[in-house]
């Protein structure tokens, strides 16, 4: 969940006029992404000089090296992103607030122009990202707020590699790099789900093949465990959607049974997290399984990332594991259906929309 957002405020700061609160938004986005392209440095020039840590330096040839796979196999959009490093004042680069309506599924969204409504909203002021939080709980929101140490501009800049992501293992730096640009790549407008599920596909299948073409075996098995798990939590959370579906609709008329409703589902989830889903995760600790909040805003903001994660892995599979080709038919099949992607992919591989089952 630490996984990058997508930082819309700096790409789009000369629409800040839109209304005030917009603009203040947009201006410090602007101001702190000035910031962040003032402070480039070439990272060909940190892995070349002798002052920089030896850990460091191995860790920004991976970057360069991941960058190159993805331009040169993959054919993602990369321009010169991953080419230069920042550092920032802090060890974190923002505060993301998700909300969630109690009495329905329905996530509280934001409207930016060119990406359209997406269900987050990313915060380097962090006081401000407090106050909106407080602000959304009081309202009766469910609130969720989380960090992000990457993000992407969509390719409006060449986006660095930050300190943020930098303190991260090699594995994670370079699916980190492949999620991001992915998104350089291709972005359907108003899809965040879309957009975020589709990177952690490419993210994880392409640093595992990144690593297996450099002989890194393990590496590149250890990718393919945490997709693994991955695709089992994604799984499992569209059950306790389909279940909380199920809840609501028993309680058309009535908020106050279907939040009681909805209560007893995620009281359901927190026991078969514990007992039935922590014994398959090879790379997460179980732990994980009792402290993972539980509520619809941190539901739906883990979604964002893990939605029909084994479709892609279907397609994946009728091109013949070549993800070079996967990424196409993606990309294809989503632009023919703007409004409804997943519908599309859905329907290409044959998978019937009621296939999910509740608890």
């Amino acid at each position: 969940m630490r996984r990058g957002f997508l930082a819309i405020a700096a790409a789009l700061a000369v629409l800040a006029l839109i209304s005030a609160p917009t603009a203040c938004y947009l201006s410090r986005g602007a101001w702190e992404e000035a910031k962040i392209l003032s402070r480039r440095q070439p990272i060909s020039e940190l892995v070349a000089d002798p002052r920089t840590p030896k850990e460091a330096r191995e860790k920004l040839k991976v970057v360069l090296a991941a960058r190159q796979y993805a331009k040169d196999s993959l054919k993602l959009r990369t321009k010169d992103s991953f080419t230069t490093y920042s550092r920032l004042d802090h060890d974190t680069l923002v505060l993301v607030v998700s909300a969630a309506y109690r009495d329905t599924l329905k996530p509280y969204t934001w409207w930016f122009p060119i990406v359209g409504r997406v269900p987050y909203k990313g915060y380097f002021d962090f006081d401000a990202a407090r106050r909106v939080a407080k602000d959304l709980a009081a309202d009766g929101f469910d609130v969720y707020v989380r960090p992000s140490d990457a993000f992407s501009t969509l390719g409006f800049f060449n986006d660095p590699l930050l300190n943020t992501t930098l303190k991260g293992d090699s594995i994670g730096l370079a699916n980190t790099v492949i999620h991001e640009l992915t998104h350089n790549t291709f972005y359907a407008s108003g899809q965040a789900p879309f957009n975020e599920s589709f990177a952690m596909f490419v993210g994880a299948r392409g640093s595992a093949a990144f690593f297996r073409s450099r002989g890194q075996s393990l590496a590149a098995a250890k990718l393919d465990a945490e997709w693994e798990d991955d695709k089992v939590l994604a799984r499992f959370w569209s059950r306790v959607i389909k279940s909380l579906d199920s809840a609501y609709a028993a309680h058309p008329s009535d908020k106050a049974a279907r939040i009681a409703a909805r209560d007893t589902v995620y009281i359901r989830t927190r026991a078969a997290l514990v007992g039935e889903i922590a014994p398959q995760l090879k790379t997460i600790n179980p732990r994980y399984a009792e402290r993972v909040p539980l509520d619809n805003a941190s539901l739906l903001a883990r979604r964002v990332y893990a939605s029909d994660l084994d479709v892609f892995d279907q397609i994946y599979e009728k091109e013949g594991r070549d993800l070079k080709r996967t990424i196409g038919r993606v990309i294809g099949l989503a632009k023919a259906n703007p409004k409804a992607p997943f519908a599309a992919l859905r329907k290409w591989v044959g998978i019937s929309p009621d296939s999910v089952r509740a608890f």
